[in-house]
C-alpha cells in the first residue's frame, strides 16, 4: 500500500510541478491581456459618444489591435523558433508600455485629428504586444514542460488571457473615472515595465532541434483548423467591440460585468476542463463546444433585459473556452516539432483575421439593422464553424 502512496504522491508532485511551470510562463500573458482589457469598457464609448464620431469608427479602433497582431504574427513565430519564445515575450511586454505612452498621449488634448492618431498608434503597439506574449507564452511553456503537455500549456495561457481581460475591464472603468485616459495609459505602461523586468530573471528555453518546413507549408497545414478558430471567434469580436454600446443602446448600465461575465465563464471551463480534450480528442470538444456557444450568441440577439445580456455572454464564454486549445491540438499534429512557434503564429493569425475583421464588417451591419443583429450573424458562423469541425473530424477519422 506504501508503494502506492509513494507513486500518487510522486504522480501528484510532478503534475504540480507542471502546472507552477506553466503557470509562472503564462504570468506575462495574463498581464498584457489585462492591459488589454483596461480601455474595452471605456474606449468604444470615448469615440462614440465623446468624440462624436460613428459605432463602425469606435469598432475600427478597438479592430485595429488585431490587425497590428496578425500583421506580427508571421515574424514573431519565427523569432520564436530561431531566437527562442523568452525573447518574443520581452519584445511584447515592451511594446505594451510604448501603447501605453501613446494612449497617455492621446488624452493630452491634442487636436482631434492627432488624438486619432496616438489611439490608432495606442492600437497598433498593443496588437504587437498581444502577439508577442501570446505566441511566445505557449512556445515557451511548451519548451518548459514538453509536448505532451501542449493542452495544458495553451489551456492556462487562454485563462491567463480572458482572466486578464475579465479583470481588466472593470479595473479599467475605475481606474478611468480616477483620471481618464491619461490614467489608464500611465497605468498600462508601468505594468508592462514591471512585467518586463520580471521577465528577464525567467529561464529561457533550449531551441527545439529537427528539420524544419517553409512558413507557407505550415500555414497550409493548419488552414481548416485555423478556419474553424476565426469563425467561432467572431462572437468573441463582437461582444468585445460592441457589448458597451449595446447596453447604452437599450439604456442599460453594467456592461463591464458583461465582459466580466465571458471571461469568468471562459476561464472556469479552462481550468476544470481542460484535460477533456486529452481525454476524449480536439474535435470533439470543439464540436460540443460550438453548440454551446452558438446558444449564448442567440440569447444576446433575443436580450431585452441585461441579466439576459450578461447569460449571453457567459454561455458564449463557456462555449469558446475550448475551441483554441482544442483545434491547436490537432493542429500542432500537422508539423514537425522545431516549427512549434511558427504553427501557433499561423493558427492564431486566423483568430487575428476574426477579431480584426469583425469591428468593422459588425458596425455596418449594426448601421442597418441594430446592435441585436451583430450577434445573430456571428451565431450564424459559429454553426458555420461547427459544419467545418464536424467534416474535419470525419475526414481525420476515415484516414486513421
Amino acid at each position: 500500500m506504501s508503494i502506492f502512496v509513494r507513486q500518487a504522491a510522486s504522480v501528484h508532485n510532478a503534475h504540480t510541478g507542471v502546472t507552477v511551470e506553466i503557470l509562472t510562463t503564462v504570468f506575462f500573458n495574463f498581464i498584457v491581456y489585462l492591459l488589454i482589457g483596461l480601455p474595452l469598457a471605456v474606449l468604444p464609448g470615448f469615440v462614440h459618444f465623446t468624440l462624436g464620431y460613428s459605432a463602425t469608427l469606435a469598432g475600427f479602433f478597438i479592430s485595429l489591435q488585431y490587425v497590428a497582431a496578425l500583421l506580427s504574427r508571421s515574424p514573431t513565430g519565427k523569432f520564436a523558433d530561431s531566437l527562442g519564445p523568452k525573447w518574443v515575450v520581452l519584445g511584447g511586454l515592451g511594446c505594451a508600455a510604448v501603447s501605453g505612452l501613446c494612449l497617455a498621449a492621446a488624452a493630452m488634448g491634442a487636436a482631434p485629428v492627432w488624438l486619432l492618431v496616438w489611439l490608432g498608434l495606442s492600437r497598433l503597439w498593443l496588437g504587437a504586444a498581444e502577439s508577442g506574449s501570446g505566441t511566445g507564452c505557449i512556445a515557451w511553456g511548451i519548451g518548459r514542460t514538453g509536448g505532451a503537455h501542449t493542452a495544458a500549456v495553451i489551456s492556462w495561457n487562454g485563462v491567463a488571457s480572458y482572466g486578464g481581460i475579465a479583470i481588466g475591464a472593470p479595473v479599467g472603468v475605475m481606474v478611468n473615472h480616477l483620471g481618464g485616459l491619461a490614467a489608464i495609459g500611465l497605468t498600462t505602461t508601468g505594468l508592462s515595465l514591471a512585467a518586463l523586468v520580471m521577465c528577464g530573471f525567467k529561464a529561457a528555453t533550449p531551441l527545439a532541434q529537427g528539420a524544419r518546413i517553409g512558413f507557407g507549408l505550415v500555414f497550409r497545414r493548419v488552414f481548416p483548423y485555423g478556419m474553424t478558430l476565426a469563425l467561432s471567434s467572431i462572437g468573441f469580436g463582437t461582444i468585445v467591440a460592441f457589448i458597451a454600446l449595446f447596453y447604452a443602446g437599450h439604456g442599460w448600465n453594467g456592461a463591464a460585468y458583461a465582459l466580466s461575465a465571458f471571461g469568468i465563464a471562459f476561464v472556469m471551463v479552462r481550468i476544470f476542463f481542460s484535460r477533456a480534450i486529452n481525454r476524449f480528442g480536439g474535435f470533439r470538444c470543439c464540436i460540443v463546444s460550438l453548440a454551446v456557444e452558438f446558444c449564448g450568441l442567440l440569447l444576446l440577439w433575443l436580450a431585452h433585459l441585461p441579466w439576459v445580456a450578461i447569460l449571453g455572454s457567459a454561455l458564449t464564454g463557456l462555449g469558446l473556452s475550448l475551441i483554441f486549445p482544442a483545434m491547436a491540438v490537432e493542429a500542432l499534429k500537422t508539423v514537425p516539432v522545431a516549427n512549434r512557434g511558427a504553427a501557433v503564429g499561423a493558427y492564431t493569425v486566423f483568430l487575428d483575421i476574426s477579431l480584426g475583421t469583425t469591428g468593422p464588417l459588425a458596425g455596418l451591419i449594426i448601421g442597418q439593422y441594430g446592435y441585436p443583429a451583430a450577434f445573430l450573424v456571428a451565431a450564424i458562423a459559429v454553426a458555420g464553424a461547427e459544419l467545418l469541425s464536424i467534416y474535419l473530424y470525419s475526414a481525420t477519422k476515415a484516414t486513421a
